[in-house]
């Protein structure tokens, strides 16, 4: 019995020690981990990483379906900061983010980097409040908002015309997962559970990148896994930001969206929050990018791409409680 127990032991100190410190970056995200350098070049994957590593300037880690927008947005932050230096930004689902904030950076294929950003942002004020718990954040506003559609292929061949839809055994659906993406454990869920098919869709899975159920599919770590899904023939139908309907046009994905009624499009209420991070290494670039997001030409930006427009209220900052 000593023996066992024993072996037991060494296997799960052997388990411990190789597990990573950090939080884990899912493979093949080198587009959600950019350097913009003032040159033009843009860095990703390892590179971004050995840059970011390296104390390059402001960084962002911002709710991932930004990521078709960040290239204007930085563009639009130098005209209005044209002493800006790099600009290093993440987009990855804000409760991966929030992993890697709290453990202090990321392992990338077996490699660990020690980062924390200047700048961090999410629809889900929970994670604010996880970082005002390890007094590393204060004060938020919400910069831009958004709202809940469905994808489906173009033309929509199903003939899906809401949430009421996903109940229908002959669709193949794609849900945001509920374990990192806000969409879904803020938005989607309560969306999904007033209709009364939250169960019955997930199985009460809390899992990334699985099959909840025969017909549906959670996805690994972005809802952008939808588009693709749906135009090649994996899906029917998916639940996205609009955003990422007006960004998978503009791509030329064989793709279009539905709208939805205001109840279950949570418009006026899906809001990114953002925050500086308290202790972070470039507080002056931080306040400077805080300022342009509130700027006339930082809501511009955003609205390009199909975000919704922040109110006054909005931008005013508040205490995280």
């Amino acid at each position: 019995m000593r023996t066992a127990f024993l072996l037991l032991a060494a296997a799960a100190a052997s388990a411990a020690a190789a597990a990573p410190r950090y939080a884990v970056l899912p493979p093949g995200r080198d587009s959600d981990v950019r350097v913009f350098e003032p040159d033009g070049r843009v860095l990703d994957g390892a590179a971004a990483l050995a840059a970011m590593s390296r104390g390059t300037g402001l960084s962002l880690w911002l709710a991932g379906n930004q990521f078709f927008a960040m290239k204007d947005v930085v563009a639009g932050f130098r005209r209005a900061d044209p002493k800006a230096g790099s600009v290093a930004v993440m987009t990855l689902p804000p409760g991966l983010l929030l992993q890697a904030i709290l453990k202090g950076g990321w392992n990338c294929a077996g490699k660990d980097y020690a980062l924390k950003p200047d700048v961090y942002s999410t629809v889900d004020l929970a994670h604010l409040r996880a970082l005002k718990a390890r007094g590393l954040a204060k004060r938020y506003f919400v910069y831009t908002r958004n709202e809940l559609a469905l994808m489906v292929a173009a033309g929509n061949p199903k003939r899906v015309k809401g949430i009421a839809d996903l109940a229908r055994p002959d669709l193949r659906v794609y849900l945001p997962n509920p374990r990192n993406e806000g969409i879904m454990s803020v938005y989607g869920r309560k969306v999904l559970e007033r209709h009364g098919l939250y169960r019955s869709l997930t199985g009460g899975k809390e899992c990334a990148g699985c099959r909840a159920t025969p017909r549906v599919y959670l996805t690994a770590v972005h809802h952008r896994e939808t588009p693709a899904a749906i135009a090649a023939g994996r899906a029917d139908v998916g639940l996205v930001w609009r955003t990422e309907n007006e960004n998978a046009r503009r791509a030329g994905l064989p793709v279009q969206g539905v709208s939805l009624p205001p109840r279950d499009s949570e418009r006026g209420e899906a809001g990114y929050e953002i925050c500086a991070l308290t202790g972070a290494a470039h507080p002056a670039a931080a306040r400077a990018y805080l300022s342009f997001l509130k700027s006339a030409a930082g809501q511009r930006a955003y609205a390009a791409f199909g975000f919704i427009p922040a109110a006054r209220a909005d931008l005013r900052a508040r205490a995280i409680r």
